[in-house]
């Protein structure tokens, strides 16, 4: 018997509390979490978010993509949406989130909503939660229910968030695979959880390598992309491109589609259907878009997983933005 876990226990340990919802602390999220304590939460969010995405789509690409960004720093903990002040510093500013992750003001407007229906009892973590999954049903994505009962972090970690944690869209196949592994995601996760890319947009300064430099691309997407996207740097950085060239405001399996046909926007994108290991999942997802709908509900729920606060732990925000 040993005193000392081995690291690959601990990984075992870690997987297995992210499979069951289960935070450090031992508390289980649950899908019924709020169903006495504010029952009027789902509609809040809902209603929220379908009036943002009905004035500009984009947006729940943009709050899905918050989600992913918070989860994998520290966990799903909501220090993502937590405001610089003259003593504290958030993870806004961060190389992998700064003028990129928007959406905040539509959680704020969440808050504001939920706060006024049920005070102090909603985190923020969870309102985000809810958010993404709502974003991917009204732009015709899967429907899941939604694991709760996390609680908002105090704290924030800048560092993390600015040196690689979050896959930069210049990463190649390894670098992807063993990121969302140390997160307890593993490669069907990767690929199905990528199929986010289904919806939304990137700035130029995210996919000017892939477009001037790399040969896995098709030549005419190129220069398609070319046409807005100026080769030097400095030029055209926060220019805009939908991420799925056939339906950047439909979730569904095109994303694939496009990567088979070597028209995946970013760097990362195409790393995923090169020659690699993951090249089969890619084919399967672009041929039967319920069963990427299947491993993206599944993938999200585990990532939701990831570390959550529960318990006494943490803190429910008033403000998102802030600590209390």
């Amino acid at each position: 018997m040993t005193l000392f876990p081995s690291s690959s226990s601990l990984f075992l340990v870690f997987f297995l509390a992210l499979l069951a919802g289960t935070s450090s602390s031992g508390h289980l999220l649950s899908e019924n979490f709020y169903c006495r304590k504010c029952p009027q939460v789902f509609s809040a969010v809902k209603s929220v978010v379908e009036d943002a995405v009905a004035k500009e789509p984009r947006l729940g690409a943009s709050i899905l993509r918050l989600f992913f960004h918070d989860c994998f720093i520290d966990g799903c903990d909501g220090s993502l949406l937590l405001d610089d002040t003259s003593t504290f510093k958030g993870e806004k500013t961060a190389a992998a989130n700064n003028n990129s992750v928007r959406g905040f003001e539509v959680i704020d407007a969440i808050k504001s909503k939920v706060e006024a229906l049920c005070p102090g009892v909603v985190s923020c973590a969870d309102i985000l939660a809810i958010a993404s999954r709502d974003a991917v049903v009204i732009l015709g994505g899967p429907f899941w229910d939604v694991k709760l009962g996390r609680r908002d972090s105090r704290t924030a970690n800048f560092t993390a968030a600015n040196t690689g944690v979050i896959p930069a869209p210049t990463s190649n196949l390894s670098t992807l695979i063993s990121n969302f592994k140390s997160h307890g995601l593993d490669v069907k996760d990767l690929v199905a959880l990528s199929g986010s890319h289904t919806i939304g947009k990137a700035r130029c300064t995210s996919f000017r390598g892939h477009i001037y430099n790399d040969t896995d691309i098709d030549p005419s997407f190129a220069k398609l992309r070319q046409k807005n996207c100026p080769r030097q740097n400095g030029t055209g950085d926060n220019n805009l491109a939908p991420l799925d060239l056939q339906t950047p405001t439909h979730f569904e399996n095109n994303y694939y589609k496009n990567l088979i046909n070597k028209k995946g926007l970013l760097h990362s994108d195409q790393e995923l259907f090169n020659g690699g290991s993951t090249d089969s999942l890619v084919k399967a997802y672009s041929q039967n878009n319920k069963a990427f709908a299947s491993d993206f509900v599944t993938g999200m729920i585990k990532m939701g997983n990831i570390l959550p606060l529960t318990g006494s732990k943490g803190e429910i925000r008033k403000n998102c933005r802030r600590v209390n």
